[in-house]
């Protein structure tokens, strides 16, 4: 395929993905992981054909990071940051595809490099930035069979859908709008080809293992939604859904907002309208739905794409270099509450003028630092605190000790910090740690993590004592405990199997 990028074209597409992928390395250890970077890491300790709450590809790409360049948090950033710059070289072709020149190119590859959105999920070791460049990917790929009418293209699309489903199931409501769109477009005859055919049954034998795993355990994918339903999504109304999406792309408004209605509206663009109608079915099926509204994240790269396109052909030059300039304006003063650039207390001064918009948690309270932040410091402390006890301990005393964690981000960190210690795996019930949570314990020594001391410890031991305490103001959840416990009694063994077979039993096939 053909995209009539020149020798100068391709330096500059490259310039900007470089620019991009060394910003995202030269930050990659400014802070801590994500607590959910954390359970992601622990993913890929654990390798299987699905996870209580993700597909199994993070865990997949955490394994191979870890392998590649070690239990560091740059080896973790790394592929978000891939990702994010090939997502760069993405929207160029896919600006060449839609018929724009250099000066359009010029402005979507602008909107997103300097995004502030893009940036965060770009640092960040989460499905949320595979997923993005798997929604571009699609779009691209779907643009190159209605430009090429090569039905083969089926089978490439159809694949990126199947790694897109392994990496994240939000993928689902694109595909959804996708085949909506398409379905009612001058280019439904498409659908009729028996490379489509082929292209379903590829795209289920690439999903089969997991969804024959999501049998296997109850469908906990079922139970996770209706759980973000219940306590999250109940939340999402209308008017605060349509709020962010101008919000969360705000520096380019300018640019996407033209793209999806010129698309619309020009006949120029009639060929690829279908992308418009894409957008538009998409975010009608999460709110539908009630999805969360960064789920439509992977849409506006495409926009930008469109948005280029648009201004270039429809604007005076002069208007272009502008509404260029905007974009960079707009994105500089945003770019440090979203990344970590800033030290902690840099960071509470930069927010403080803004803090009931940007420092409010899940709990409804305004904090020093945004939540995000808060969630990426005090697991190094954590993780020092459990090694240092665990260590101490004599070698007879460490055979019969576990650790245990009260939520996933503790436990990811023991598992993450004392991976190099020889810690063994810490017990938790929550997320996929309840799948890998011995059925069993002996009467064994106890290393326990969580704000305070449960009264069900208390009594399954003779003594515990607190042996360190996470001391960082900034931490989401400062004040966390870690005891030890000695002397457990006899009904430990009946009291831990009846705890976890209740935990357990919810993703057990009946």
């Amino acid at each position: 395929m053909k995209f009539g990028l020149s020798k100068r074209d391709w330096l500059i597409v490259l310039i900007f993905a470089l620019v991009k992928f060394c910003f995202h390395l030269s930050i990659a250890n400014n802070y801590e992981l994500h607590r959910d970077a954390l359970l992601y890491y622990s993913l890929g300790q654990h390798l299987d054909w699905g996870f209580i709450s993700v597909p199994p590809l993070i865990g997949v790409v955490g394994r191979v990071a870890t392998w590649l360049f070690g239990t560091h948090a740059f080896a973790l950033r790394f592929f978000p940051a891939l990702v994010g710059s090939l997502s760069i070289v993405l929207i160029a072709l896919l600006v060449k595809s839609l018929g724009g020149r250099r000066t359009a190119m010029l402005m979507a590859m602008a909107a997103y490099l300097f995004s502030p959105v893009y940036l965060r999920t770009n640092s960040l070791f989460q499905p949320v930035a595979f997923n993005q460049f798997f929604w571009l990917l699609s779009a691209f790929i779907a643009v190159q069979l209605i430009r090429f009418k090569n039905q083969k293209l089926w089978i490439l699309l159809f694949f990126c859908f199947g790694l897109g489903f392994m990496n994240k199931y939000a993928i689902a409501f694109f595909m959804a709008g996708f085949f909506i769109a398409l379905l009612i477009s001058q280019h439904r005859k498409l659908l009729f080809s028996r490379y489509f055919v082929a292209g379903c049954f590829l795209f289920l034998a690439i999903v089969a293992p997991n969804l024959v795993w999501q049998a296997n355990h109850n469908w906990p994918v079922i139970y996770h939604m209706t759980e973000l339903q219940r306590t999250q999504l109940i939340h999402v109304t209308l008017s605060g859904f349509l709020l962010s999406q101008l919000l969360m792309n705000i520096q380019a408004l300018i640019v996407w907002v033209a793209g999806l209605t010129g698309f619309l509206v020009f006949k120029k663009y009639r060929s690829y309208r279908f992308l418009s109608v894409l957008v538009l079915i998409t975010i009608a099926i999460l709110l539908i739905l009630r999805g969360k509204d960064y789920y439509t994240l992977g849409l506006y790269p495409v926009l930008f794409a469109m948005g280029g396109v648009v201004i270039e052909e429809k604007l005076h030059r002069k208007i272009e270099y502008a509404i260029l300039a905007l974009v960079v304006m707009i994105s500089i003063p945003i770019i440090p509450i979203n990344v970590p650039l800033l030290h902690y207390d840099q960071l509470r001064a930069y927010t403080e003028p803004v803090a009931p918009f940007i420092n409010r948690w899940e709990d409804g309270e305004v904090h020093d630092i945004p939540q995000d932040f808060a969630d990426m410091t005090g697991w190094k402390q954590l993780g020092d605190i459990v090694v240092r006890q665990y260590t101490e301990l004599s070698v007879e005393e460490q055979q019969n000790c576990v650790i245990f964690a009260d939520n996933y981000g503790m436990a990811g960190a023991i598992q993450y910090y004392g991976h190099s210690h020889g810690l063994p795996d810490p017990i938790c019930f929550n997320d996929s740690f309840i799948l890998w949570a011995p059925d069993s314990v002996r009467n064994q020594s106890l290393i326990y993590v969580n704000h305070e001391l449960g009264e069900d410890v208390e009594q399954t031991y003779d003594s515990c004592r607190l042996v360190g305490q996470v001391d960082n103001p900034y931490f989401r959840e400062n004040g966390l405990k870690v005891f030890y416990c000695s002397g457990p009694s006899d009904t430990l063994y009946a009291y831990y199997a009846k705890r976890v077979a209740s935990f357990k039993s919810r993703y057990r096939k009946m």
